[in-house]
């Protein structure tokens, strides 16, 4: 009896086997069938994004089109379309109409900018540039003398800056800038270029920070596209997540894993010093006031010898132009009286205005950003007296230019740096 259920035993637990078997084929065949499916999906998501971000190749086949039916030059562009020996690299956009690239030109390593034209829908967890029409470069017009064009280069600059004393060495500045291939003389074709690259702010003030030793410096342009010195280590700390995992992560970890990428201390004090140099240079600086409406990490970067540059000057406004947005800005509440990230006025309830005067100056702001880069690993006694200062710095408040108020800002920043210079003046770092 025993012996004949020994068989059905058997065919029973070995057809469980086998369904088993057969189970666990189709399951993994599912999960590979779904892999492929995700890696593919990701795979053309991340090409498409790449081909609508990236657009180098339309920069230049439409700026070498200008260049050579006359329209435009500059210093860069024979290199860039005669000889070939300026070159786009690695793709940096995250935006569809500003094309950033890495850039090679001979010896020379930088960053080439390009803004582009029209652009299609662009969906990618960030809100697009407002569409744009390419440019032109028609202006100067044709018969615009070098005089004419120095005083529509004038104009520009005090439409900008407002009447500043130093504003004819500035625009002397531009004008040598503008003859690329200097031979003493502006060419309509440069003026063309020089007066489409004045249109953006970025350059403007790149331009006017760049001596100073804040900003990279402009290498070359062909037209509105133009090549900075590369900043080679940025952002100022922590790492720059790519932006699916931005909104995964929460803030307090983001802010505790951005003081683990720090160099050492005396090197953060180096490059927390430049930060404090640009806040001064800003401040009542060579050509008027200007305001930091953001001081995201994202914005600074250093060299390789702990020099602080500020990589994104789209940060920067002039203060003239600041106060001119917040008088004509209607408002509700304080909220409707930002500018940019963080520059805040209040809102006059009685007119429904916004008032001019910023809440908060660079330095408060500054001294926020670099409170935990600074502590962080601070040496030993020095901490306690670090912090008093950089609290007393974040509690400045009002308007920097009046009194007393212009006597308290000159003093932290100059207690500020005097601390920091003092635990590094004997160091390499220094």
């Amino acid at each position: 009896m025993a012996k004949g259920l020994f068989p059905r035993a058997w065919v029973k637990k070995s057809f469980y086997f086998q369904a088993r078997i057969s189970f666990v084929r189709v399951k993994y065949l599912f999960l590979s069938w779904l892999a492929v499916l995700v890696g593919s999906w990701v795979l053309y998501g991340q090409y498409s994004t790449y081909t609508e971000l990236c657009r180098g190749h339309e920069c230049k086949t439409a700026i070498c089109d200008k260049y050579k039916r006359g329209m435009i030059d500059g210093s860069a562009c024979s290199s860039l379309c005669d000889k070939e020996t300026l070159s786009m690299g690695r793709c940096l956009s995250t935006l569809p109409n500003n094309q950033v690239y890495t850039g090679s030109w001979g010896d020379l390593e930088g960053i080439i900018r390009c803004r582009l034209g029209d652009a299609g829908p662009y969906e990618l967890g960030e809100e697009p540039e407002p569409r744009r029409e390419a440019p032109v470069f028609d202006t100067p017009t044709r018969g615009t003398s070098v005089e004419k064009f120095r005083e529509m280069v004038s104009n520009h600059l005090k439409s900008k800056l407002g009447e500043q004393a130093n504003l004819a060495s500035l625009v002397s500045q531009i004008l040598f800038v503008a003859d690329g291939n200097k031979d003493g003389r502006v060419s309509l074709p440069e003026a063309r270029s020089t007066w489409a690259l004045l249109q953006m702010d970025e350059v403007l003030l790149g331009l006017l920070l760049q001596d100073h030793g804040h900003t990279p410096r402009l290498l070359g342009f062909c037209g509105d596209l133009y090549m900075t010195e590369v900043v080679p280590y940025g952002p100022l700390y922590g790492l720059a997540l790519p932006w699916p995992l931005v909104s995964w992560v929460p803030g307090g970890v983001q802010r505790s894993m951005d003081q683990w990428f720090t160099p050492s201390w005396p090197r953060k004090a180096k490059i927390s010093m430049g930060l404090l140099e640009l806040v001064e240079d800003l401040f009542h600086g060579t050509y008027g006031s200007f305001l930091i409406c953001d001081l995201a990490a994202a914005h600074f970067g250093y060299t390789e010898r702990h020099e602080l540059r500020l990589t994104d000057t789209r940060a920067v406004v002039a203060e003239d132009e600041f106060r001119r947005a917040m008088r004509s800005r209607r408002c509700e509440t304080d909220a409707d009286c930002v500018y940019g990230v963080d520059c805040r006025t209040s809102c006059d309830a009685a007119l429904r205005r916004c008032r001019e005067e910023a809440e908060r100056p660079n330095l408060a702001k500054a001294c926020g950003t670099l409170k935990d880069y600074l502590l962080r690993g601070a040496p030993a006694g020095l901490g306690e007296e670090l912090e008093r200062q950089l609290y007393a710095c974040m509690a400045l408040g009002g308007d920097p230019a009046g009194g007393q108020m212009n006597m308290e800002h000159s003093l932290i920043l100059n207690n500020l740096k005097a601390l920091l210079w003092r635990q590094i003046s004997h160091t390499k770092d220094s």
